[in-house]
């Protein structure tokens, strides 16, 4: 674990690609390969909230015109991207079909970690944004519903483990933000119940469920591809929830359960195991059927960026080198393979070669899960980033 320097540098060259997201009608815009704002793409919700996001957090580290920008995308989630008629937040502001849990989950973490930077008007938008997201709560499951018509009368019949992932991270932010013990103890309810579906199949966590929250292993095998519900078990995920879950477990303290750390661990070391150079070149495979067996071997950047904060994360809980030696790994796969020196921030997706490519994503719009991989493995668990941050805890 002996890369700070490159860590902290590497964030800030992370910031800097992301500055001209300010779109000229609100929001983030959707950003090209180099940086550039494409203004024929979309202005989506969950883009825009996570660069509120990670600009907050940037002002908090003191970089110079983060607080600005991170204004720039609070004013698009209040603005063009908020339905004013039924309330709540459109996909996007040509999209205005319906509402989406894990739009929302975005929009709390953003005005968490604005509320803590000191943003203006961002604690008003974090009691909105509550209010709204707790529309999705479904108390007999003790998880978020996945989808409401716009005007909040038709509810979906999909469930999705995705939106509630982010969701734990949302909860733990508001936690962060707020003080408030029943956001932990949200976090905690919907962590318990992924967990069980993970240790039922064999560590591979089910993305996919009916209204009643049964597993649907085949969901969307025709479409494997499909940018937020490919078929399978998502190996990233695997390790998003393992730290997740060490986040969760540090901020419950004295009342964290027994079966957290191990938990984590298994999550992790099936994620490795399925995942990383199984196809015969370095690099995480994106999903595997319910065998481990690859279904889309494309490499993604933010599947790199989890390992690396899982790794750190487990290795700050427990001091075990393994976890050191799988950080120090992906460190130099990622430098090779997934950083651009040339055109700024990371390549979005490499192929099964590890080369740049576009069959799921396009462009570089997103700087939440490279950012965030540059700051967690010099952070504590507890408290959050923006809060770490804000205290100074981050080396």
């Amino acid at each position: 674990m002996n890369h700070f320097v490159w860590l902290a540098e590497e964030t800030g060259r992370l910031l800097e690609f992301g500055r001209s997201f300010p779109h000229p009608s609100g929001g983030a815009a959707w950003l090209g390969v180099d940086g550039k704002p494409d203004l024929s793409a979309p202005v989506y919700t969950w883009v825009t909230a996570r660069m509120a996001h990670v600009y907050s957090v940037a002002d908090l580290l003191g970089v110079p015109g983060a607080g600005p920008l991170a204004d720039a995308a609070l004013a698009g989630l209040t603005g063009v991207l908020h339905d004013s008629l039924h309330g709540g937040w459109h996909p996007s502001f040509s999209d205005p079909s319906g509402k989406s849990c894990y739009d929302h989950t975005f929009v709390v973490l953003a005005a968490s970690s604005a509320t803590l930077a000191q943003r203006p008007g961002a604690r008003e938008l974090l009691a909105t944004a509550l209010d709204v997201l707790d529309r999705f709560w479904e108390p007999a499951h003790s998880m978020f519903a996945d989808r409401w018509d716009r005007g909040w009368v038709a509810l979906d019949g999909y469930r999705g483990l995705n939106a509630n992932m982010h969701a734990v991270e949302a909860m733990l932010a508001a936690f962060d933000a707020t003080g408030q013990p029943s956001y932990l103890q949200r976090a905690l309810a919907i962590t318990t119940r992924a967990v069980g579906w993970g240790s039922q199949f064999g560590w591979r966590l089910p993305e996919h469920y009916d209204s009643s929250w049964n597993p649907l292993p085949s969901f969307n095998r025709d479409r494997p591809r499909d940018q937020f519900q490919p078929f399978g078990a998502t190996v990233g995920h695997g390790l998003e929830w393992s730290r997740l879950i060490l986040h969760l477990e540090a901020a419950l303290g004295s009342s964290a359960e027994g079966w957290m750390l191990p938990a984590a661990e298994a999550l992790f070391a099936q994620a490795v195991k399925d995942g990383w150079a199984v196809d015969g070149a370095p690099g995480f495979v994106y999903t595997t059927d319910w065998d481990g067996t690859p279904v889309v071997r494309e490499r993604m950047h933010w599947v790199a960026a989890e390992a690396l904060a899982a790794a750190a994360a487990l290795h700050t809980r427990t001091g075990d080198s393994s976890y050191a030696d799988w950080f120090e790994t992906w460190v130099a796969y990622v430098r090779k393979h997934f950083v651009d020196l040339a055109g700024g921030s990371w390549w979005h997706e490499l192929d099964v070669a590890n080369r740049p490519g576009s069959s799921t994503w396009s462009g570089k719009p997103d700087l939440y899960h490279a950012v965030q991989a540059m700051i967690i493995p010099r952070a504590p668990l507890a408290p959050g980033l923006a809060a770490a941050c804000a205290i100074g805890a981050v080396r």
